[in-house]
């Protein structure tokens, strides 16, 4: 049940509007940090439900300053890979139970800010070689199921893209495209789960416009803020949500 009521939208709006500015300005990859905000105070599937079409908005929206800005020949290999694993995605939804995708959402966030760091401390290092095409088609797979199950398709898409010597436009453009997409694929299966409610699209009204101003925001960061200083607050967010959401499925 969703229950639009203040406390929820102090919840969201905030939460929209870091989901703007991430996929306008920064590669998409701690907007999903949105849902997993939204997971914590509503059932995860309307939390996924009220955030997707608040991303198509997004994407809409980023792709004019973008436009052909992007890697084309990248873009087609995640998608080719990315629309059989939204077809995953679908297939694990029908059968996982609400606190199924608590775990599964809280271990995508808390594992992408495991990630991040072993990153940044050296313990793992991508290779320099740029990888290949068929790379591309499995990354694809992943981007698809992850951001069918938790909006959170951006990291295995980075690490795909920043092998291909993008540079910060160019990656930046490629993801728009990408998830502009990917989104509109996974429209269709989550109407058909039962995702989309009259509650949640009176929801998406009313957050619009911290989506749209988010996004304003993302596309004057992109040149204006530096990363590190956004996506520090990020990895914050998400290890602090994520942990109570695995915490939550598992009690």
């Amino acid at each position: 049940m969703l229950t639009l009521d203040l406390f929820f939208f102090c919840v969201a709006g905030p939460a929209v509007l870091f989901a703007g500015i991430s996929k306008a300005g920064f590669g998409s990859g701690a907007a999903f940090a949105a849902a997993t905000i939204l997971a914590l105070v509503v059932e995860p599937g309307l939390a996924l439900g009220v955030m997707l079409p608040l991303l198509m908005l997004i994407d809409a929206s980023s792709l004019r300053p973008y436009w052909r800005k992007w890697s084309a020949p990248d873009v087609r290999l995640l998608v080719i890979g990315g629309v059989p694993g939204v077809v995953l995605g679908a297939a694990l939804y029908r059968v996982a139970s609400p606190d199924v995708l608590r775990l599964l959402i809280g271990g995508v966030s808390v594992g992408f800010v495991l990630w991040q760091l072993s990153l940044a401390s050296g313990l793992v290092k991508l290779a320099r070689t740029r990888l290949p095409d068929w790379a591309g088609l499995v990354a694809g797979v992943a981007v698809g199921f992850t951001t069918f199950i938790s909006h959170a398709g951006g990291p295995p898409a980075a690490v795909f893209l920043l092998s291909r010597g993008l540079g910060k436009t160019q990656y930046q453009a490629t993801t728009v495209l990408l998830f502009w997409i990917l989104n509109i694929v996974k429209f269709v299966p989550y109407a058909a789960l039962g995702m989309f409610t009259a509650q949640t699209f009176l929801a998406n009204v009313a957050l619009a416009p911290f989506a749209l101003l988010g996004t304003w925001l993302g596309v004057k960061a992109h040149h204006l803020v530096p990363e590190r200083a956004f996506f520090a607050l990020t990895y914050v967010l998400l290890m602090v949500t994520g942990s109570k959401l695995i915490w939550d499925g598992l009690t």
